[in-house]
């Protein structure tokens, strides 16, 4: 059985802890029974943060529904189930790049998608998680196994 120390979890598909969207099931399931500790680069920290935040603009949650999620989410990190990943940051836009010119001509993949399939490859990690078929794609043929909710 996979580990929670060796998933790169796409922060589209973490944000589903915190927002009611589609997924959140599958999500809270699979992360209630895989436990451990959740790598997090400083890019997916922002981009969570930043999509929680964007729930209020566009009117999902509330101002004090923002600040206990973000707290929630704060907690997850002081509780040790989510930690601060460490990455090489050249090193993964190099591999980004690399990954660009390989498989976005064919799979049509975004740049922050192709950015973290290059993190969780720089992390070292053997498997990833995402909702996005584009991004799937890319991390399968990048050697990444996926797993599956």
């Amino acid at each position: 059985m996979v580990t929670a120390e060796e998933v790169y979890v796409d922060p589209s598909a973490l944000c589903r802890l915190y927002l009611n969207q589609p997924g959140l099931r599958e999500m809270s399931v699979w992360r209630r029974r895989i436990g451990g500790s959740l790598p997090v680069t400083h890019h997916g920290r922002t981009e969570i943060v930043n999509t929680i935040c964007r729930a209020a603009f566009s009117g999902q949650l509330g101002d004090e529904e923002v600040t206990e999620v973000l707290a929630e989410f704060d907690e997850d990190f002081a509780g040790g189930r989510l930690h601060q990943a460490d990455i090489l940051w050249r090193a993964a836009l190099n591999r980004a790049a690399e990954l660009s010119r390989a498989h976005t001509p064919t799979l049509g993949t975004r740049a922050a998608d192709v950015l973290h399939v290059a993190c969780a490859l720089e992390l070292k990690q053997r498997h990833f998680l995402t909702f996005d078929e584009r991004q799937r794609k890319l991390a399968a043929a990048a050697g990444l196994k996926l797993v599956k909710l």
